[in-house]
Parts: C-alpha cells; structure tokens; sequence
C-alpha cells in the first residue's frame, strides 16, 4: 500500500484514518448471547419469528431495541399534534381583513360625499365569511391607503403560502412584492413540469435532472440526488396539504379552498400549479390515503405553508412508528427508514438500528438461524449451542466435589481410542497425539513465515494449542429414552421451558461425553412421537388433551430392542397421570378421568419395559395426588426411582440421574 498525501509513514507501517468500512475495532456482536436470549423464549413456547421480534424490541448489548426507538418516536408524533392551530391561515386572516375594514371605516367616516356613503353601503353588505369577504372586496376602491395596502398584504401571504406550501425553499423567496422573484418561480415550475412530463414517458435523462438542479437547486433544501427523490419530496408535501385539508371542519376547508384558489389570480401560475398537482398523482397515485390529522389542543395559529409541513413532518413520524412497531405482515427490520430515523432522533437512534440489523444478519450469516418457505428457522448449529447453553447451567448447579463426572477425561477401564482427536485443556489427562500435534505445528510456522516472509528456522516450535489429545472411551453403552410430557398443562404451568431445557441439555451431554449411548427424545400428549433436538426446539405448545405415557413407554421399547446390546434406561418426565393409550385399531382414546383401561395399558408396558431389564425413573411435576400413587406404584413395580425436582433444578435432577446410572456401570 502506498502512503497518501498528508499521512504519517513511520517505518513498513502506514497511519490513517479508517475507510475501509465497519471499525475493526468496534466490539462485535455478541451473538451466542443473542441466540441464547432467543432460545430462551423459543424455548419456553414461542416462535423463533416471535422470539427474534421479541429481541430486536427489547435491545442489547446496552443498545436501545425498537421498543425505545418507537417511544421516542411516539413522544415527537404527540409535540407535532399539539404544536398549533392547523386552521390558523383563516384566523390571521380574518385579523388582517378586520384592520383593514376598521382603517377604510375610519378614513370613510371622515370624508364628505356621495362616494363616502356609496363605499360605506358596498362594505356594509360584503359577505360574513373569510373567503367571501376577501373575494368582494378584490373590486373595491380603497380610500384608505393604510387599508389598501394591508389587503395587499393579505393577498400576496395567501399567495406566498400556497406556493410555499408545495416549495418549502419559496416561502422566503416571495416574502417581499417582487415580480422578478415570481417570474423566476413561475419559470421553475414550467421547467419541473417539463422534467415530470418526460420522467412520466421514460424520455427524461441524468444530465435534464442536473440542469434543472443547477438552475434551480436552491428552492430545494431536500437536495434530491435523481428525480425520483425529487418527486418524492413533492409528494410527501402534497400528501400533506391533502391530508391537511381533510383535517379541518367543512366550513373551514370550503373558506380556505376558496382564498387558495383567488391566491393563485395570475392564470400562468395557477395553470403550472394545477399542472404539478396533475403530475404529482399521476407519478405517486397513492400519495397520502391516511385518516386526518388530530389536532391538539392551546397551540399557536399556524399559517397554511407551516401547517403543511407540520402535517408532513407527523406523517413522517407516523409511517417511523409503524415501522419500528413491525406489527404488519411481512415486516422487517429493513423496513425502517434509518435516514428519517437519524433526520429526527439524532445519529444515535440509527446506529443503534443498524446495530439491530447486523445483529439479524449475523445470526444467518453465522449459521444460527436459515430461511426457508415457512420463515426463520433455527439450524442444528443453534441447537447444538442452546444444549451446550442448558448443559453448562445445569452443571454449575450441581452441588458436588470438584466439577464432577461431567469432566472426568478417562472415558473407560480399557481406556479404549475412539479414533478422535479434540484440543489438549488444562487438566486432561489422556494420552498426547504426538503426530496431530506436531502437524498442526507445522501448518501454523508455514504459515506464519509465508505472511510474515521470515527466513524459516531448523526446529518446530510447539505452541499449547497445537497440542491435541487422543479420546478414549469405556465399553459399555447405555440406551436412553428420555419421555417428555407435551400436554397442553406444561405450558399453562410454567414447565414447558424447563423441560426442553432438559432434554437438549442432556442430548448435548450424550452427543458430547458419551457419544456412543443411543439417546431417544419421546414427546407425549394425546399420541407420543419421537423427536431430534431440533424438532423439540421448534415444537410449539398444543391445545390437545391427553396424557399418553403408554405410548411413550411403547416407542421406548422399541428403541431399546434395537440396542441389545446396550444398558436400557427409560426417563420420563411429566405432570399429569395417564389419561389417554392407544387402543386395539391403532388409534388414541382420551378419558377423563383415568380410566381402568387406560391404567392397565400403560402398566402393561411398564411390565415390558421391566422385563427387559429396564431401568425405569420417573420425575414427578408439581403436587397431583393422582399422578403421585400412580408414580409410586409403578416406581414399585418396576424397580425404579420418583424425583419429585423443583421446575429450576428439573435439568439438574435428569442429568445427575444419568450420569449417577452411568458411574453404575463402571
């Protein structure tokens, strides 16, 4: 890289302001801790959709969520309401019209003669209305020029603030009677219809729209970079003025309709204005469709050109808090407008907006979540991290000696090789993998002297993490199956998160430590059904009645024949005694209460499972006298244990179970 101009070379290194986009050194995104706070809630019964939204509204990381954006955005949208009166063009006025009558009655009760009286009739019949007024008296002969020139004033406002309006940058450009800068704004808007005109056939080009820019450019503080943003900026005061004038009462559209339409007396201006507005709804025919404004209450008067883009300022502010409200189909974070965000909550507001958003794409970026036709979805990634997640919570729970079996590194008596290599950690004490070791040694020298062009040296240097160990494992195997109870009351009690918590903690264990043992994940309610990590994860909570242990302990069965092999073990944790089994068609009967049949069933499994040799636990939810005999009655029969855990410690009880039955068959 060669040095620019003004920067500071010491050395190989160069110095200079960072362009190369994102900071290196801004801290990244926490986003295991993200994926944890997501599956927490997908976990506890919620839509990943949901679980994300639910995210993105609250914040991390010390960042402000959509929640705190759109409060921000709420508490403007309420100060624009009460900022003024929207009707106050009529009001200023109806003052104006009033001095100027009271000068012309004065200067009239002065004067002699018939042309005195005949004014004074003339002004004694002048319409009652604003509008009618104003237009009646377009005609008179004013005696008073004090009174002639304050009806002056009011036409040239009227007309200032009708085109201002539509041109924000005009308003001060016709402040003063000056027929040169009205020329000018007449030539401006024959030039942007024209622009329209051709931008409306496909005939308009880059170099059309910079002339007209270079011509005109100041009367546009939006500074449009092409002419779509241009027409934008023209719409969105033009929704404005509509939306204004559907907001006042129908006497007060029908008066300030009336002095907008005599504002505009010059036929070439009015002829370009109402050839704007034609434009305008031909290129942007939606506009504005939203309901009209409501207005506060104790505001100051506001004139016509001020009230439009007060209007337009709180439909922006509007259309802002339904985007950071995503509460519409389809909604996503990019949706939200981050210009207009900045433009009215500062830069602050948008960096933490786009810190949402990278945080949502770096979530599929790393893995963790993937689309498909039916949305977000999280990947065997994030699952796998979710257990390790639960596992480790669990362990740090476990009141034992040391840190427990969870990281005894022998893995067996024989000591027997898996073939499988993992990282030396502190504490290990299986044997080194001199080969792995030394190899990744050597990739890690080649390719630090290819980057760094060093001359290489006559040794290896060996770094702590090169060095690997090689896995070993005991013999024996168990065959799990962990049953679950998904009945509808899980949820309703607070148990359904904890049990999944449990389930994809003691998966990862099994996938982890002990990848050898065959673990079944069994989900119950009216039928039971086998389940990966994944699959449970997503599950969602059911309106479905039913307890169907037998058909659980059935597909238990049939997992642990297909181990013969192994040690069988059969967990089940649930809150609810049997109330449903499957009957002789293969279909499942639900009774309520249990029935005898439904008891002899499942005890008959039980019985099966029994004389496998099955070593069959039972962790008992909350305090049902029904479940607690029947639980003790089966635990008797099949020579198993009752845990009756707290919901918080239920993960701590399942995995302490199974590896308490595995230090058994040591």
């Amino acid at each position: 890289m060669t040095p620019r101009d003004g920067d500071e070379v010491h050395g190989r290194f160069r110095y200079a302001p960072w362009s190369g986009g994102p900071d290196p050194l801004a801290p990244p995104f926490d986003v295991r801790s993200a994926l944890d706070e997501v599956g927490h809630d997908v976990l506890s019964g919620g839509s990943l959709r949901e679980a994300l939204r639910e995210l993105m509204r609250r914040g991390m990381d010390g960042r402000r969520g959509l929640d705190d954006l759109a409060e921000r955005v709420r508490r403007l949208r309420e100060a624009a309401r009460r900022r003024g009166d929207l009707g106050g063009t009529l009001d200023r006025v109806r003052a104006m019209l009033d001095q100027a009558l009271a000068e012309e009655r004065d200067t009239l009760a002065g004067e002699d003669g018939d042309d005195a009286r005949l004014a004074e009739m003339d002004l004694a019949t002048i319409p009652d209305d604003v509008a009618g007024a104003v237009r009646a008296l377009g005609d008179y002969a004013w005696h008073s020029p004090e009174a002639r020139e304050t009806y002056e004033q009011i036409q040239q406002m009227l007309q200032r603030e009708v085109v201002g309006a539509q041109f924000e940058g005009l308003k001060q450009a016709l402040s003063g009677n000056d027929p040169e800068a009205m020329q000018a704004v007449k030539d401006m808007l024959a030039d942007l219809n024209q622009l329209l005109a051709a931008h409306a056939r496909g005939e308009d080009t880059e170099d059309q729209f910079r002339d007209f820019m270079d011509k005109h450019g100041d009367l546009f503080p939006e500074q449009p970079e092409n002419v779509d943003e241009l027409i934008d900026a023209l719409a969105r005061r033009q929704a404005a003025a509509d939306r204004l004038m559907a907001s006042l009462t129908p006497e007060q559209r029908e008066q300030l309709g009336q002095l907008m339409s005599d504002a505009l007396g010059d036929p070439d201006l009015a002829s370009q204005m109402a050839q704007l507005s034609d434009n305008l709804r031909a290129l942007r025919p939606g506009l504005d469709r939203r309901s009209p404004v409501q207005q506060g209450q104790g505001g100051e008067p506001m004139g016509y050109g001020d009230a439009v883009g007060a209007v337009a300022e709180l439909a922006d502010l509007e259309q802002l808090g339904e985007q950071l409200g995503q509460g519409y189909f389809g909604a996503t974070l990019d949706d939200v407008d981050v210009e207009r965000l900045e433009q009215y909550l500062g830069a602050d507001a948008s960096r933490d907006m786009e810190a949402l958003r990278q945080l949502e794409r770096e979530l599929e970026r790393q893995g963790y979540v993937s689309r498909g036709d039916d949305g977000l979805r999280l990947t065997p990634r994030a699952v796998r991290r979710l257990g390790e997640t639960a596992l480790k919570r669990v362990f740090e729970r476990v009141e034992a000696a040391g840190r427990g079996d969870h990281d005894d590194r022998a893995a067996g008596q024989a000591d027997e090789p898996t073939g499988l290599t993992r990282q030396w950690e502190f504490g290990d004490e299986l044997p080194i993998d001199t080969v792995r070791t030394v190899s990744n040694a050597l990739q890690r020298n080649a390719a630090q002297r290819s980057t760094a062009s060093a001359p290489a040296s006559g040794g290896v240097e060996l770094l702590v993490e090169d060095f690997e160990v090689a896995e070993t494992e005991r013999r024996s195997v168990a065959a799990v199956a962990l049953c679950v109870d998904m009945s509808f009351s899980m949820m309703q009690e607070g148990r359904w998160g904890p049990m999944k918590q449990t389930a994809l903690a003691l998966s990862h264990l099994v996938q982890t430590r002990f990848r050898h043992d065959a673990l079944q994940i069994i989900g119950f309610n009216l039928a039971a059904r086998t389940l990966t990590p994944t699959e449970l994860t997503e599950a969602e909570p059911e309106w479905v009645q039913g307890t169907n242990l037998q058909h659980a302990l059935m597909l238990a069965s049939r997992h642990l024949r297909r181990h013969p092999d192994a040690e069988p073990v059969v967990l089940v944790v649930t809150d609810g005694e049997p109330t449903a089994h499957i009957e002789i068609d293969g279909g499942p009967a639900f009774h309520w209460p249990a029935t005898q049949e439904t008891v002899r069933a499942t005890v008959a499994q039980v019985d099966e499972l029994r004389r496998s040799g099955a070593q069959l636990n039972i962790f008992m939810l909350g305090d049902n006298p029904g479940l607690a005999r029947f639980v003790d009655a089966v635990a008797r029969r099949a020579g198993g244990r009752v845990f009756t855990p707290d919901i918080a410690r239920l993960g701590e009880y399942v995995v302490a179970d199974y590896l308490r039955t595995r230090r058994g068959r040591r």
